[in-house]
This record gives C-alpha cells, structure tokens and sequence, in this order.
C-alpha cells in the first residue's frame, strides 16, 4: 500500500471516529433537550399542571388531555412522569389511566415529524414516513382495543392494584440513586436555565421552547450522521441486531430506549435508516413495539422517588403504563392479523403521501389537533 493510500485510510478511519463522536453528542445532546422542555413544564406550569390535568373525569378526555399534552411536549416520559405525580398528589388511578393511553399515541408525533426530512426523495419518504406511522397505527390500535375493555372491567386497574398489592405496607420505595441520567444532564439544563430565571413562570415557557429547538437540530443532525455511518460492516452489525427476529427486535428496543429513557429518541433514530433503504419497515416494526416497553422505565423511577401515603398508587400507574404496552404487544404482534393492520395502515397512508404531501398535514391535524380537541370540547 501506497502512503497515500495509507494517508487516505487513516484520515477516513479518523473522520468516521469524529462522526461517532459527534452523534454522540448529539445524543447527549437530545436527552439534555428532552430534560430541558421536562424542567421547564414544570417550571412554567407549576401546580396548575394539577388542575389541568384534573378535570378529565371522563375516560375518552382523559385520553385525549394525555395525547395533546405529550404531541406539545414531545416526551411521553415527561407526561407519565407528571401523572405520577399527580397521582401520588391525590389523582385517582382510574382517572389517570386514559391519559397514560394518550401519551402512548402523544410520544408518535416525533419520528413522523422526522419523516419528513425525506420528503424531496419519493422512494425515501414513502418508506420513512411508512416506519414512523406504524408506531401510530399501533398504539392507536392498542388504545382501540384496550381502552374499552377499561371502561367495561376496569381490566389495568385490577391488574395493577393485584401487582402493586406486596407494597401496601411500604410507605417509602424512594430510589433516587437509580436515575443516572439526570446527573448527567443536570449542568447543561441548569447551564441554560439560569440566566432566564429573571423572568419567572415566563423563563419556564423559553426553556421549553430552547429545549424543543434542540430536539429538532439534534435529531436532524443525527440523520445526517447516521447516513454517513451505516455503511458496510455497521450496517451489517445493525441489521443483524434488529433484523435477527420479532422477539430480538423487541427486547433490542427495549434495551436502547431503557439506556436513553425516551421512545420518541429511538424510534426516530430508525426512521433514517428506513428512509435510506438500510433496514424495512418490517424489520423495525418489532423494534418499535420494544421502545414502547422500554420508555416504561422513565415513570417507574419516578414512581420509586415518591414517598408517603400515596406512594403505592404512584408505583401502580407505572406499572398500568407497562402492563398495557406488554400486554398490547403480547396481543396484537402475537395474533397475524391484528400484527398487519398497522403495516398495511402504514404503507396505505405512505402512499398517500406519496402522492400529496397534502395527506401529511391532514393526518397530523386530525390525529394530534383536530379530534382530540373536538372531544376535548363535547366532553368538558
């Protein structure tokens, strides 16, 4: 080999590190924005989010309060983190149920926005828009199916009361020592969210918004990176990671979303890689479904920091959280027909699309806007 040649190796060898390291930190970096929009709800909201939360006595608007609050906030984690709060400030479990459900559908707005970095290539978009509206279809199908038999037999409450009975006589199940990520994100949250504290309640609104800006740069980043990397032997590690089979999929999603403790974060990331033609549609799908379980983790650690009478209930709304993503993934992934409505939902719409970039704007609006604030409105 030539020096040149070996020169040429060793800068590429150099750029692809760089790479690495800069998704990495684009990483970080999305997790310090999801962190940033949490602390700044909190911070904007305060004890309103209470009372916003509260009035959703009926099931099907607290379904909805649930779903509008995490499209606005774009973190599941955060929503579910907030009811458990709620819950463990005096909310009823049974009225907290719905809006669990809702955050599920909520959390699918992130990669179906990031489908659309691949709108100017028809071939890329059909098939990255086709991967970020099956987590639609299905945890719409999910909510379909299980919300009803909620209404009817109280099925996840009963579930969860029987899970969380061994506690009963535990009055403190505090484990704050397990959340690892918030040291990690605290300084550079607290590093933007010092200079707006000047401006009160209203400093909590731009912290959110900073936080939204960077989830949007950070993952728009990350795509472009992610490109650029998933060639030949990566790619093949990747694909035989997630492509290895249903159940392999499903706890590798599991797995990543427990690491970053965010669903919307890892599903996104396989939108890129399905857009570029590096994995199907069908390959992720099962990945998807592990994420859903996997974002669980983030509200049963706040379920575990909470102390007092109403720790329990606390406990027991996260575990309602992962009992209707397991059992919704045990029952529609494991029955074939029900495991291809959302495929063939997906590609039907992706079609569409395809065809009218029109069709994009009105499924948004119907799903996250419209509908749930039509019933929002009937049922107030």
């Amino acid at each position: 080999m030539t020096t040149q040649a070996t020169t040429a190796v060793s800068k590429f060898s150099s750029m692809r590190w760089v790479r690495w390291a800069n998704l990495a930190f684009m990483l970080y970096l999305l997790l310090v924005a999801v962190s940033m929009i949490s602390s700044g709800f909190k911070w904007s909201v305060g004890e309103q989010a209470k009372t916003l939360f509260e009035f959703a006595s009926h099931p099907v608007a607290g379904l909805m309060i649930g779903l509008i609050a995490t499209a606005l906030i774009q973190s599941s984690s955060t929503v579910t983190s907030i009811i458990v709060g709620l819950v463990a400030g005096g909310l009823p479990v049974e009225t907290a149920i719905p809006m669990v459900m809702g955050a599920n559908i909520g959390t699918t707005l992130t990669n179906t926005i990031v489908s659309l970095g691949h709108a100017r290539c028809k071939h890329e978009f059909r098939r990255a828009f086709a991967s970020a509206t099956v987590h639609d279809f299905f945890n719409l199908l999910a909510v379909a199916i299980f919300l009803p038999l909620e209404m009817m037999f109280g099925l996840l409450d009963k579930m969860s009361s029987w899970l969380v009975s061994p506690f009963l006589s535990a009055g403190d199940m505090s484990m704050k020592g397990m959340d690892f990520m918030k040291p990690l994100t605290k300084p550079a949250v607290e590093l933007v969210k010092s200079p707006l504290e000047v401006f009160g309640s209203m400093g909590g609104v731009a912290l959110s918004f900073i936080g939204i800006a960077l989830i949007f740069f950070a993952i728009t980043v990350m795509g472009k990176l992610m490109r650029s990397l998933m060639v030949g032997r990566a790619r093949d590690i990747l694909k035989s990671a997630i492509g290895r089979g249903p159940l392999h999929g499903i706890a590798s999603g599991t797995a990543v979303t427990i690491l970053v403790q965010s669903s919307s974060t890892t599903t996104s990331l396989m939108v890129p890689l399905v857009g570029t033609g590096v994995l199907k549609v069908r390959d992720v799908y099962p990945f998807t479904l592990g994420a859903n379980i996997g974002t669980c983790i983030t509200a049963l650690l706040a379920a575990t920091a909470v102390s007092g009478d109403n720790a329990v209930f606390a406990l027991q709304i996260a575990l309602v959280h992962l009992c209707f993503n397991v059992m919704a993934t045990v029952l529609i992934y494991g029955i074939p027909f029900l495991r291809e409505i959302p495929l063939k939902c997906a590609f039907f719409l992706s079609d569409l699309a395809t065809k009218n970039k029109v069709a994009v704007a009105g499924y948004l609006g119907l799903v996250f806007i419209a509908i749930p604030g039509a019933i929002l409105a009937l049922t107030a």
